[in-house]
């Protein structure tokens, strides 16, 4: 059992495994725009969007999807989606400069996040929704729309800490709302109000909302009651709020195959409690250790094969029974009194969205253990592992070359290009079919999420990976700079 390989294959939709498949496209883009490449799909990022509009018109919900913009920084998958009735959720200056300039109007916009008074003037002058935190934010932006003369501003007010509830369809288990620093404590809801209150020239306060770092449906379910009955209060307060902004989280499936996830946790467990061979560079236990044989510490890694994400974790949210009103789903909640569902997904928006080729530079093997394999990247410019998530790439191989080795099934640790012994791509012995040769290219599929730009750096002054948009035109791919591409460029990219 132990000599098996233990592949993580990734879960690969049609358009990106048509990429996958015109090697010679890829070779061609990496051979003229260097090591590591970014490539995205603009045309994914709308096909993702009709996918939780259909969520949308299943539960008869009106309202908003905002995409959260810090997932990938790309000017085509923004341009893309300018082309479509999508919002999109800027969390700095930059990107809602970015958002103004690829097309959407400011109704079109959500400002979350921290604001300096830069981007919360911008916001405010430009037209955008507002997406409050704090009593204190509350306030500078009722004072910057009085003292310089700014449009009423539409505002939501973030919340949190909804306190403990049932879970729904549990039998009785009562749920705790996990603390979070981005929002007000509904306990603070009232004085909040009254904040809200001493502003209601300057602001137009539209609706409640909550930002949770949780895969749990029934937190989440906790939170969308709780903010239903805060839509109450601000109406007793004299506010005719209609929106819920439920945001972002709905999460990605990374794996094929669920059977492998589950193999692969449970050989790491005993790999750390010294049961197998070690699976991973030095030991590294990615937060379990081995304390005289008690297995400790929890396994921080992303669930990388879920059953449900996406779309499908909205609407398994929605459908979900209210704990108010047994019997009837959570929708219904919305339905009835007319309220808009405002989401803010990222990662699960760009969703097979994205691949990072990197080059391989070096293939070699000390002793009997896994080959080291080197590539043209760096560690932060594939950042899978710094967002938790194991999935294996793909080996895209030179047309012509053959397989290095006798082509079986092998162990590899795959380093980055930095003069830094941390400077792994991946702590885990990563499995491929075959061992690739120099010149060979490993393709890092669906990274778009996250995974792509969120930490690259110019460390020793080595480059970060150039960024180009590809689409599909019959039966060839076609490509352009990423900052070069606009939707008329594309015939899926017509508005």
């Amino acid at each position: 059992m132990n000599a098996l390989p233990l592949y993580l294959e990734p879960r690969v939709e049609p358009r990106l495994a048509a990429l996958l498949r015109a090697d010679g496209f890829t070779h061609d883009l990496a051979d003229a725009l260097g090591s590591p490449l970014n490539i995205v799909l603009p045309d994914q990022i709308a096909d993702n969007l009709d996918r939780f509009r259909a969520t949308y018109r299943r539960h008869q919900l009106g309202g908003q999807i905002y995409f959260a913009h810090k997932a990938n920084r790309s000017s085509a998958l923004l341009r893309r989606l300018a082309a479509t009735d999508a919002g999109v959720d800027v969390a700095s200056l930059g990107e809602l400069q970015h958002a103004l300039g690829s097309g959407f109007a400011p109704e079109r916009i959500m400002a979350t996040g921290p604001k300096n008074p830069a981007f919360l003037w911008l916001a405010a002058r430009a037209g955008a929704t507002v997406n409050v935190d704090s009593a204190t934010e509350l306030d500078a932006l009722g004072d910057l729309v009085r003292t310089r003369s700014l449009p009423r501003v539409r505002t939501v007010l973030r919340l949190s800490a909804f306190g403990t509830g049932t879970a729904p369809g549990s039998g009785g288990v009562k749920v705790l709302s996990r603390a979070s620093r981005f929002g007000t404590p509904v306990s603070a809801l009232d004085a909040l109000l009254k904040s809200a209150g001493r502003h209601r020239e300057a602001i137009e306060l539209i609706g409640v909302g909550f930002h949770l770092d949780t895969t749990s449906v029934a937190e989440k379910a906790l939170a969308l009651e709780g903010c239903v009955s805060a839509l109450g209060a601000l109406r007793e307060h004299g506010f005719s709020p209609h929106v819920v902004d439920i945001g972002g989280g709905f999460g990605v499936s990374y794996l094929a195959h669920r059977e492998q996830w589950e193999r692969y946790t449970s050989a790491l467990t005993a790999s750390v409690l010294g049961q197998r061979p070690p699976m991973t560079w030095r030991g590294y236990g990615y937060g379990l250790r081995n304390d005289a044989g008690t297995l400790r510490g929890a396994l921080g890694l992303y669930p990388a094969h879920r059953a449900t994400a996406g779309e499908g974790y909205l609407d398994e949210l929605l459908s979900g029974p209210a704990s108010a009103t047994p019997g009837r789903p959570l929708s219904a909640l919305l339905l009835e009194n007319l309220f808009d569902l405002y989401t803010e997904p990222g990662r699960a928006l760009v969703d097979q969205c994205g691949l990072i080729l990197a080059r391989v530079l070096e293939v070699r093997r000390d002793g009997t253990g896994p080959y080291l394999v080197r590539l043209e990247a760096k560690a932060d410019d594939i950042g899978l592992e710094e967002h938790g998530v194991l999935v294996d790439p793909v080996v895209v191989a030179r047309a012509g070359t053959a397989p290095a080795g006798d082509g079986d099934a092998v162990g590899v640790h795959l380093a980055g290009g930095l003069c830094l012994e941390a400077d792994l791509i991946s702590r885990r012995t990563v499995f491929l079919p075959s061992l690739p040769n120099p010149g060979d290219l490993l393709g890092f599929v669906n990274t778009a999420g996250y995974c792509m730009d969120f930490r690259t750096t110019h460390a020793q002054r080595l480059p970060v990976a150039r960024a180009v948009a590809a689409w599909q035109d019959g039966d060839s791919w076609r490509w352009s700079l990423d900052e070069q591409y606009w939707p008329t460029l594309s015939q899926g990219g017509q508005a």
